[in-house]
């Protein structure tokens, strides 16, 4: 059973800022609940073809994963992929402009499980749209603060 997981929020920040601090990898551990620490094991900036290695906790296990970049429009879309591990994922980051200048962000998970993981994709998949919700109130929280004209939006 495949896990695709998607959330989005409005941040009351322009598209550039948000996608600026998103698509920055080293940001990560500051809105990410779970991330605990990022390395790039290619030389900045991204671009496809990057690669940055996580190690995470989730579900109660430490997750060491390297992603690599597959797809990045900047300011509009980033994907990353890896390969590795009993759970093969793919992230995808997408924003958009809200008619009110604010920004769309769309976080998106998707992978299958091999082996015994694959048995708990349904349990996978909420804890994962859970945390998903708390990562984006934090970025959206983070951005907002620190935004002078996100008050008179």
């Amino acid at each position: 059973m495949a896990v695709d997981v998607t959330t989005e929020t409005v941040i009351r920040c322009p598209r550039e800022e948000v996608a600026g601090y998103v698509a920055d990898p080293s940001t990560a551990p500051e809105w990410y609940v779970n991330i605990e620490s990022v390395q790039w094991k290619t030389p900045p900036p991204l671009a496809v073809g990057s690669r940055i290695a996580f190690v995470a906790q989730f579900l109660g296990r430490r997750l060491e994963y390297t992603y690599e970049v597959a797809a990045y429009a900047p300011g509009a879309r980033l994907v990353m992929r890896t390969e590795q591990g009993p759970f093969p994922m793919e992230t995808s980051y997408e924003w958009q402009t809200t008619p009110e200048g604010h920004t769309r962000m769309t976080l998106r998970n998707r992978g299958t499980p091999a082996g015994f993981s694959s048995l708990a994709a349904p349990l996978m998949a909420a804890s994962m749209r859970r945390a998903n919700k708390k990562d984006l109130a934090r970025l959206k929280q983070l951005l907002e603060s620190s935004d002078p004209t996100a008050a008179s939006g």
